[in-house]
């Protein structure tokens, strides 16, 4: 018989692959919430993040903005006692909001990694440039002027191009990235 994993055994089943120990053997130390520079910002902290998954509460973990503020600096992960990886988890956090299309309306982590895969998709480079247009009006005319005058400097100095190069055997590099995580809706 089988039977639907729950949010926690779906999580961890993202966080599989990682070297990290499992999110169930979290003492809620709050080390890595001490650890962490972006808690400010965060609307729950990452253990309180930890404790809701480990509660399977699945609609406030993906209403919670704590992963896409993560800094990435894996201030979390070196240092808890336990081993569990944090930063991984709010990785795997994003990819799973994005897949299953559950995170806050208006937020520019969603839509911004979503533009970043599909870029990724299509030339197998990163082009900045190409995401900038989406948010480029978001901080209104003089936002829009720094990120002008910026764009500008770069391109006079060759440091960023107009048309994104492809890699070569694009095709090749898109059944990989397939193999590896869904990319339909995104590309």
């Amino acid at each position: 018989m089988h039977t639907k994993p729950s949010f926690s055994q779906e999580v961890s089943n993202l966080l599989y692959s990682a070297e990290g120990k499992p999110l169930n053997c979290c003492v809620q130390c709050a080390t890595c919430s001490s650890a962490c520079p972006a808690v400010d910002y965060m609307d729950c902290t990452p253990r309180q993040l930890i404790a809701m998954i480990n509660a399977d509460l699945r609609d406030e973990v993906l209403a919670s903005n704590a992963f896409w503020t993560c800094a990435s600096c894996y201030a979390c992960s070196e240092r808890c006692p336990k081993g569990i990886r944090p930063a991984d988890l709010m990785y795997a956090l994003k990819r799973y909001s994005i897949w299953k299309r559950q995170y806050k309306r208006g937020m520019i982590g969603p839509e911004f990694s979503r533009r970043f895969v599909r870029t990724i998709i299509r030339t197998g480079k990163s082009y900045e440039p190409g995401y900038a247009t989406a948010f480029i009006f978001r901080n209104g005319f003089l936002g829009l002027f720094r990120e002008m005058s910026m764009g500008l400097k770069l391109l006079r100095k060759g440091r960023m191009v107009l048309i994104p190069p492809k890699i070569k055997r694009i095709k090749s590099f898109r059944r990989m990235v397939n193999r590896i995580m869904p990319v339909e809706g995104i590309a």
